[in-house]
């Protein structure tokens, strides 16, 4: 978002932000992607509110009332992270603050279901049905599959959550019928946990671990995901035999 001019101040917007007090610290992870480090920063906190002056071309829209949220990184450097939040609900004190925050916080989790459902997992965009009905019911099924999918990977990313029971994600038949397919033992007494479940879904899936990384790709976990449900099924029907 670029830097917005304002009726109430001469200043443009991300200089009025630099300007307010801050009303609280946040502390923040940013985690390693690609070449960037990961690495612990604090956050100053600041909100106001602002009219958004109409662009020069259109004077003759009236300005936008909204209330401003930011984010900003304390220190000097030049790389520094800045969240400037525009928002039309009312901000009266730092809580409210805090979460239009915490809002913005989740469009991550937010953009990484959407990745999962529409293209890296279940795929959905690709789908070809006869008939729109068709079309929405199993997109709404697969939202369902990428939603466990992608509570998987992040249990798996949070060591305390690895050790769950993987019943958080698999159904009792699910599980059972996958230690068989890959594990040389009987079933156990106890439910497997969630790293377990994450592994042996990455393996049915074809994965290889060569990077040593420790960390399956999403499609993976679907084509493992998808395998177990056509091994439940051949279950379930080998069992109506007897019926």
């Amino acid at each position: 978002m670029q830097s917005r001019c304002l009726e109430e101040h001469a200043q443009k917007l991300y200089d009025y932000a630099q300007a307010l007090p801050s009303v609280e610290t946040k502390a923040l992870t940013i985690p390693q992607k690609g070449g960037r480090k990961a690495r612990n920063v604090k956050l100053d906190v600041k909100y106001g509110q602002v009219t958004l002056k109409a662009p020069a071309n259109k004077k003759e829209h009236a300005g936008i009332p909204v209330y401003y949220v930011g984010c900003l990184e304390q220190g000097t450097s030049k790389d520094k992270l800045a969240w400037h939040l525009l928002t039309s609900e009312p901000i009266n004190n730092v809580d409210d603050a805090m979460r239009i925050i915490g809002y913005y916080e989740r469009r991550w989790l937010i953009e990484d279901f959407h990745k999962v459902w529409k293209s890296e997992g279940t795929d959905v965009e690709s789908l070809r049905l006869q008939s729109k009905d068709n079309l929405e019911r199993l997109s709404v099924i697969y939202a369902f599959v990428a939603t466990r999918l992608l509570a998987l990977r992040f249990m798996k990313e949070v060591d305390e959550l690895t050790k769950e029971s993987c019943e958080k994600v698999l159904g009792q038949k699910a599980w059972k019928l996958l230690w068989l397919k890959l594990e040389s033992k009987t079933l156990p007494k106890e439910v497997p946990d969630m790293g377990w479940a994450y592994k042996n879904l990455a393996k049915l899936g074809g994965w290889k671990d060569t990077k040593r990384t420790g960390r399956a790709s999403i499609k993976v976990l679907w084509e493992g995901w998808f395998k177990l449900q056509t091994i439940l099924e051949g279950y379930e029907l080998a069992m109506s035999l007897d019926h």
